[in-house]
C-alpha cells in the first residue's frame, strides 16, 4: 500500500521533509490499544505528515488528533480513528478488528462499539495484499496450534493469530522490505502467544498440556495417572525454560506434529538451523527427564524411549 502524498513546498527537499513525531503513548494505555496506536503512529512518522496536514486531511482539531496518538483521555471513537486511517492511507479492516478488541479492554460494551462502527460508512469486502492472503492461508494452522499449546484454549489461540495477522497486514510493506518476511512474522506471533501465556519463574507455563497427553489419558489407576501427569508435567515445564528458538522448533515438532520439513519455513530459519536447534533441544530433555525420573540407564539403554513417552501428546505421539 503506498505512502500518502504530501504535496512539496516551493525550493524544499522533499527528502528531508519530515513532520515531527508526536508525543510518547501514555503509560496508562492498554496493551490491546498500543497494538494498533503503533502502527499508526509509525505511519505517521513515515509519510512526513504534520499534525496540521493530518488536521486538513481528517476533519478532525489538532486537540483531539494529539490526544488520540498518545492515548491520552477516553478511548477514541471509530469516527476520528477511521478518519485518521483513511488520511494515512492505511488498511481499514484489520484496523477495524484490532480497535474493536482495544474498546473491549476499554470497558466499552458491545452497544457503544457497534453504534461507533455504525457511525462511519460501511467497509465493503476486505481486500487484503494477495501475498498476505496467500501467507495467512499457509500460516494459519501451524501458528494456531502453535498458540494453543501454550493458551489451552482454541479461542484464545485463534484470537492470538487472527491479531497477528491484522498487524501483519498493518505493516506489511514493512515486513516485505525486510530480509525474512516469514521469520518477522514469526517472531510477531511469539511476542503475541507470549504475552498471553501464564508464566511460571519468568517462563511461559506448558505444564497444562500434561493434562492433554494421550499417554495418561490411558491409564485407569487414577494414582497411576497422577503421577504420570506429574512427571510429564515437569517435563514440559523443561520444555518451556528451553531457549526461545529451540523451545519453538520442540513445540512445533514434537507437541502440534508439524513435519520437519515444514518447520524451517514457519519459523523462518534454514533447515539446518532446526535440524540443529532440535538436536540441541532433546539432548537437554533427554538429560532434564533422567533426571526428574530416576532413570540411570543402567537397564541398558540411555532413557531417550521414557524422554519420548513422557511427551506423548494426541497429535505427535512421541519425540522422535
Amino acid at each position: 500500500m503506498k505512502q500518502p502524498e504530501v504535496p512539496e513546498q516551493p525550493g524544499s527537499d522533499p527528502h528531508s521533509r519530515r513532520g515531527r513525531p508526536p508525543e510518547p503513548i501514555g503509560e496508562e494505555v492498554g496493551v490491546a490499544h498500543r497494538t494498533w496506536l503503533e502502527p499508526v503512529r509509525n505511519r505517521l512518522v513515515a509519510s512526513g505528515l504534520t499534525l496540521d496536514e493530518l488536521v486538513s486531511r481528517s476533519g478532525y482539531s489538532k486537540t483531539r488528533l494529539s490526544e488520540l496518538l498518545r492515548g491520552k483521555g477516553y478511548y477514541p471513537g471509530w469516527e476520528i480513528t477511521y478518519s485518521v486511517v483513511k488520511a494515512l492511507d492505511l488498511p481499514p479492516w484489520p484496523l477495524r478488528r484490532l480497535w474493536t478488541a482495544a474498546a473491549r479492554e476499554a470497558d466499552k460494551n458491545q452497544v457503544w462499539i457497534e453504534n461507533r462502527i455504525r457511525a462511519v460508512q460501511p467497509l465493503g469486502p476486505e481486500q487484503p495484499p494477495v501475498a498476505h492472503l496467500g501467507f495467512t492461508q499457509t500460516m494459519r494452522r501451524p501458528y494456531t496450534a502453535y498458540a494453543r499449546a501454550f493458551l489451552q484454549s482454541e479461542d484464545r489461540a485463534q484470537r492470538a493469530v487472527g491479531e497477528t495477522f491484522d498487524i501483519l497486514w498493518l505493516t506489511w510493506d514493512v515486513a516485505l522490505s525486510g530480509p525474512d518476511t516469514p521469520r518477522h512474522a514469526w517472531q510477531m506471533l511469539r511476542s503475541r502467544v507470549m504475552s498471553r501465556a501464564v508464566r511460571q519463574d519468568g517462563h511461559p507455563d506448558l505444564r497444562q498440556a500434561a493434562f492433554a497427553t494421550v499417554a495418561q489419558a490411558g491409564i485407569a489407576d487414577l494414582g497411576e495417572r497422577k503421577s504420570r501427569i506429574d512427571t510429564m508435567a515437569e517435563f514440559f515445564d523443561a520444555i518451556a525454560r528451553l531457549p526461545q528458538d529451540q523451545m519453538d522448533v520442540i513445540v512445533l515438532r514434537h507437541l502440534c506434529g508439524v513435519g520437519p520439513d515444514a518447520v524451517p519455513g514457519i519459523v523462518g530459519l534454514t533447515p539446518a538451523m532446526t535440524h540443529t536447534l532440535d538436536h540441541h533441544a532433546r539432548g537437554a530433555l533427554t538429560g532434564l527427564y533422567l533426571h526428574t525420573d530416576g532413570t540411570d540407564g543402567t537397564d541398558g539403554t540411555d532413557g531417550t524411549d521414557s524422554a519420548e513417552t513422557a511427551a506423548a501428546t494426541p497429535t505427535t505421539g512421541t519425540l522422535e
